[in-house]
């Protein structure tokens, strides 16, 4: 699995540190290691289960070392337990050299050729309208946007015959985070650059040599602002309300 090299990849960044804080919302997960980095995930809550005290795991995290919990990534029994391994791993992720995005041009630095088609797994508007107009045949798939009906995306049941068409691909991190990465980029053989994007994209660009994938689109956090992160998390704030405190970061593989 890939998400087993990643893991691998990012064991001196998090040997000899424990995770500190944890809190848990229900669009975003934050923690913060000992050492003070502090790493953001995003919550997958379609699939987890329903009930009282099924989530156990999360109120014995804080304490232990990090990188046991960042093996919940792979090992994880749920999104949400996933969603805090990744957490962790957007956390140590600080400690490497990574160039800040320059949004400048093109997204992620991509060049689309005309006549390009481009996959994106998980509907992201503004990156999707800024590739479109260099030419290039967007195909969108988004399970909650095809649900409510929204007619620019492809339900998720067309990747296996849409996604092996595109010459590029623009993969959310949250694909790390519900197991369904490696099944993705087996869908793309033919694409030249694949991206993964958002904050659960764990920027270790050593762990996806050899997988297909092309470039990091994350995000590391104002470890000065964790109180704040934190509160706005355990509220419900989404990307959008944490954005102040983030910085935009993309990694060549």
């Amino acid at each position: 699995m890939l998400m087993e090299q990643v893991v691998q990849a990012a064991r001196p960044q998090l040997e000899g540190r424990t995770l500190q804080e944890l809190v848990v919302g229900v669009s975003m997960t934050a923690c913060c290691l000992s050492d003070g980095r502090v790493g953001v995930s995003y919550m997958l809550r379609d699939r987890l289960p329903n009930g009282c005290s099924v989530f156990p795991y999360a109120q014995s995290a804080e304490g232990r070392p990090a990188a046991e919990i960042a093996d919940w990534v792979v090992c994880g029994q749920d999104d949400l337990q996933r969603s805090i391994g990744a957490s962790v791993l957007n956390a140590a992720s600080q400690g490497l050299d990574i160039p800040d995005d320059d949004r400048t041009g093109l997204p992620f630095g991509l060049e689309p050729r005309p006549g390009d088609v481009i996959g994106m797994v998980g509907y992201i508007p503004p990156i999707a309208r800024r590739l479109a107009a260099c030419g290039a045949e967007m195909i969108i798939f988004d399970h909650g946007a095809w649900l409510e009906g929204d007619s620019d995306v492809q339900p998720t049941e067309r990747q296996e015959e849409l996604l092996p068409r595109c010459d590029m691909a623009v993969i959310t991190g949250t694909a790390t985070v519900n197991g369904t990465i490696d099944g993705l980029l087996a869908l793309c053989p033919r694409a030249r650059e694949i991206v993964l994007v958002g904050t659960s994209t764990p920027m270790f660009p050593v762990g996806f040599r050899g997988s297909g994938v092309t470039r990091l689109a994350g995000a590391w956090w104002d470890n000065a602002a964790k109180d704040d992160i934190f509160k706005k998390v355990s509220l419900a704030g989404g990307i959008r309300s944490l954005s102040p405190h983030m910085t935009l970061k993309l990694a060549r593989v």
